[in-house]
């Protein structure tokens, strides 16, 4: 019996290397997936304004409230006097922020959520 416990501990620690790995990984790809959503939605708001879409139509309406939802406050940083570029630079840099904080997110979480090469759990 002795035998078998460095065997059930390896095979446990490694069970558990995978939970954590598969964890971490979840949660990376909903995160990226969440900021990607939301910086599709900008882009989206932008593309509907240099087409000129029609502002009462439904769709439009959706895109640019939810575009204003996750602006992050870039609404009226820049303020030009075109109405099409000022829209390009707010939602445009509200856009790049959301990748970045995606990006950021998911490499602080793999940092620290998942080991070094060489390290146990």
């Amino acid at each position: 019996m002795a035998e078998l416990e460095p065997f059930t501990d390896s095979a446990e620690r490694d069970r558990r290397r995978w939970s954590r790995r598969r964890t971490v990984s979840v949660a990376c790809t909903l995160i990226r997936v969440l900021c990607g959503l939301f910086a599709a939605a900008l882009v989206a708001w932008i593309v509907l304004v240099f087409g000129e879409a029609n502002p009462a139509n439904g769709v439009a309406e959706f895109v640019r409230g939810f575009a204003a939802g996750v602006s992050l406050g870039f609404d009226d940083m820049f303020t030009p006097a075109d109405a099409k570029f000022r829209v390009l630079l707010n939602s445009g840099l509200a856009a790049i922020v959301w990748l970045g904080i995606g990006s950021l997110a998911t490499m602080l979480i793999r940092r620290f959520a998942l080991p070094r090469p060489g390290e146990s759990y």
